[in-house]
């Protein structure tokens, strides 16, 4: 079995998790397709005039454009026990479907000027709610699958089930306008709008109960909270910059927008083209016909259309469907000017076939490359935004949306359409029809030229994917540290009373109090803290800045002496000089490995910046005897390297406390021994990690032969899985930093608290624990401050 099916099979998602998102399509599409009915009563029996129409169209919509993105960025940041959509979907569902019922209450009685406040008012109510839905809602559909063609399944389900909203809805304008049923058309809407609103919002609630979802409980998002809006807003706005320097996302967005809007500005013509040119401006003669139009498209369009397009995708690609798609229907929108015939109204269906493949290929097609192109944006920033793209490409459909309306407003207007009279001024239907059919040839046109040269294909998005997949590898869960449980057994003939300290008793203390003398030791400052260079997004193989480490370093350097480096080459080699602006002494390591070529840099880098005078201790190696990664004669080696290069600086190498009690040559060859203590890697509980910590040091200490001992690294994190006895939580990261670092202080011992920040590419490495050592989170702010 190829690599290619094996991932497909894999990320094959059940038929019923389909169905269910498509169902909240069918709401998705019903509540427009329906209001794109009833927006004719306004006009037609309300009396709206052609600018009221258009404002009412306009407003809302520049609302609801505006709303997604700031939706896209919560729902993408939401860490709750239902995971990022579901609750949203379901909130959604019921302020749309509520608003959506108080709206349409309008009464003739209540006078034009009154009833066009009402609705204004209420659409705002409405298209809030739309986007609390649609935006999450959409989101769930792109991180279904990661396949490709399985994303495109996964839509062209969803867009037949909702399909039917456009097939359905046009029966409105049967009844709503049969006087058997209702008096008048907008006593219809009073009364349709309740059984819409109900149903579709029952069914918008479907995703919501239906569709899978993770706990992000435990992810590291961006803060939700009113204090941080002004953070979010400029991370919503790096958003937008990103996913727009992202050439193929824009040129589905400017092919979305021409194609979709240039139909919607027209959309409504179809009735009035109908009723005035070939009925006269008899509406009641008209029938059926204006119903059948919309209908018949739908119908095509969920047999036909959809079906052929998806078959098109896996056989052409994505892009060449969609360019094939389009240039057919641009064959319809052409017949239909010559088949809008007085007389002969039946002649119009011959075109829809053709017609319909425009708008219906596009969200099929569109919403599956949408997906493929955050693969892309997660190549280049390690972030995955559904939300944030979905909410993007959907402000650009519906900002055009917004548009289409008052340009829909603008053109009956400019045309002469009098909403008032049977018999139109002359020229004014034929104004109508050329608009019709010439605005979306237009459009549709563009659009095939701005897409001609995609360039995402299925051999380009399976490589994003494989790449995607070697940066971020399943975490290794159970093993996520390779220290060795209990080690510090074996060392109990090693008395550590020479080094005990009183540890302060929090056994009675609640959270505020822990939190006020962590605060309090913070701001005392620490020997020595660990840097974390890596911001959110980032990961191993990322270039750093100078500016973002200087940032950084900017923050930490009030409350520390020391700082401590892992790497010198990526960007790294700025963070010594960073702190020596700041005045801080510095440790710097360069980072050892299996990669040969990378340890010359690292080594060349370290030696260089040591003669500069950017570094006190130089460190050659981290952990890699611990991680087997080279023998103890290679590591000795590049220590002999460096130490001969800067024979006035302290050379030493770190890893666990007990490896130099078992490599006496190790300790030989190093100016200073560097020793990484951790009793929640041992699985001590919180109330012994202080005594084992110094029993640590003490283990290093007689290992050492007299020679000067650093806590390289020690630590606790905040959240994650027990191992054994030694549990995360905010009170027991505070209790152990307390403890360590009063300890540390009062006995005059060098010891570097890892770490500063926390850094999310770890995740993927060491799993949930990874992540969680920072004493400032991911976006550098205090975490228990």
């Amino acid at each position: 079995m190829s690599t290619a099916t094996k991932t497909a099979l894999k990320n094959k998602v059940p038929f019923g998790q389909k169905v269910a998102f498509g169902i909240g399509m069918l709401a998705n599409q019903m509540f427009p397709a329906v209001l794109g009915i009833f927006m004719v009563v306004l006009v037609q029996d309300l009396g709206f005039p052609g600018w009221m129409w258009g404002v009412i169209y306009f407003f809302p919509r520049i609302f609801d454009s505006i709303t997604d993105p700031i939706m896209g960025f919560i729902s993408d940041n939401t860490k709750s026990r239902w995971g990022r959509r579901r609750q949203y979907v379901m909130i959604g569902a019921i302020i749309m479907g509520m608003a959506f019922i108080i709206m349409w209450q309008l009464y003739r009685a209540d006078g034009i000027d009154y009833n066009f406040t009402y609705f204004l008012l209420w659409s705002f109510v409405f298209y809030l709610g739309l986007t609390i839905f649609s935006v999450p809602y959409v989101a769930m559909g792109y991180e279904m699958s990661n396949d490709f063609h399985e994303r495109t399944s996964i839509m062209a389900v969803a867009q037949w089930i909702g399909q039917w909203a456009w097939v359905i809805a046009p029966w409105f304008w049967v009844i709503m306008y049969d006087q058997a049923l209702f008096e008048s058309a907008d006593v219809a809407t009073r009364t349709l709008a309740i059984w819409v609103g109900v149903i579709c919002m029952l069914f918008a609630m479907v995703p919501a109960i239906f569709i899978k979802s993770k706990s992000t409980l435990n992810e590291n998002y961006a803060p939700l909270k009113l204090k941080t809006i002004g953070k979010s807003l400029l991370e919503i706005i790096s958003g937008f910059k990103d996913a727009f320097a992202l050439r193929p996302f824009r040129k589905l967005c400017i092919a979305t927008f021409l194609v979709f809007n240039a139909f919607n500005t027209i959309a409504a013509f179809s009735f009035f083209i109908i009723v005035y040119h070939l009925f006269e401006g008899d509406a009641g003669a008209a029938g059926i016909w204006p119903t059948l139009f919309g209908s018949i498209g739908a119908l095509v369009t969920t047999f036909i259309v959809i079906p052929i397009v998806a078959r098109m995708s896996k056989i052409l690609g994505k892009k060449r469907a969609f360019i094939y798609a389009q240039a057919i229907s641009l064959i319809g929108y052409i017949m239909l000017w010559f088949l809008f015939v007085p007389g002969k109204p039946y002649m119009f269906i011959f075109a829809l076939p053709l017609f319909s493949f425009g708008i219906g290929s596009l969200f099929v097609l569109m919403m599956s490359m949408t997906a493929d192109v955050i693969d892309l944006d997660e190549l280049k920033t390690g972030k995955r935004r559904e939300g944030t793209f979905g909410a993007i490409y959907w402000w650009m459909v519906k900002f055009g949306f917004a548009i289409a309306g008052g340009l829909s407003g603008v053109i009956m207007s400019s045309v002469g359409f009098d909403s008032g009279a049977q018999v139109q001024p002359e020229g004014a239907i034929t104004g109508l029809r050329l608009f019709f059919s010439g605005l979306p040839i237009l459009g549709t046109t563009i659009a095939i030229f701005v897409m001609r040269d995609y360039d995402v294909t299925e051999d380009r998005a399976n490589e994003v994917r494989e790449q995607l997949e070697r940066r971020n590898p399943p975490p290794l869960a159970p093993q996520t540290s390779f220290y060795h449980a209990n080690k510090l057994l074996s060392f109990a003939n090693i008395e550590a009373e020479a080094y005990t300290f009183g540890d302060m008793d929090f056994q009675s203390e609640t959270s505020p109090k822990i939190r006020e003398v962590f605060l309090r030791t913070l701001n005392e400052g620490m020997p020595g803290l660990c840097f974390s260079p890596y911001k959110e997004g980032q990961g191993i193989g990322d270039i750093l800045t100078e500016s973002q480490i200087k940032e950084r370093m900017n923050i930490i350097a009030p409350y520390t002496e020391w700082v401590r480096s892992f790497s010198c080459t990526g960007g790294n080699e700025f963070t010594p000089k960073a702190a020596k602006e700041k005045g801080l002494n510095t440790i710097v390591g360069a980072w050892i490995s299996k990669d040969r070529t990378r340890n010359e840099r690292e080594i060349k880098t370290l030696i260089k910046l040591a003669k500069e005078g950017h570094v006190d201790i130089a460190v050659v190696g981290n952990e890699v005897l611990l991680r087997k990664e080279l023998s103890e004669i290679q590591i000795l080696r590049y220590i002999k390297r460096v130490k001969k290069a800067v024979p006035h600086i302290p050379v030493g190498y770190v890893d666990a406390y007990y490896q130099f009690s078992e490599r006496p040559k190790l300790v030989e060859t190093c100016d200073v021994v560097l020793a990484n203590c951790y009793p929640f890697w041992e699985g001590y509980d919180i109330d012994s990690a202080p005594a084992k910590l110094r029993h640590m040091y003490a283990v290093a200490k007689k290992a050492a032969n007299g020679k000067p001992v650093i806590i390289s690294e020690t630590g606790w994190p905040n959240k994650g899985e027990n191992t054994a006895n030694a549990m995360p939580s905010n009170d027991n990261a505070m209790k152990y930093f307390i403890n360590a670092n009063i300890w540390a202080k009062n006995q005059g011992i060098e010891m570097f608290y890892f770490s500063s920040f926390d850094e999310s590419w770890k995740v993927h490495h060491e799993g949930e624990l990874g992540q969680r050592w920072g004493l400032w989170d991911k976006n550098q702010n205090l975490k228990f401050s």
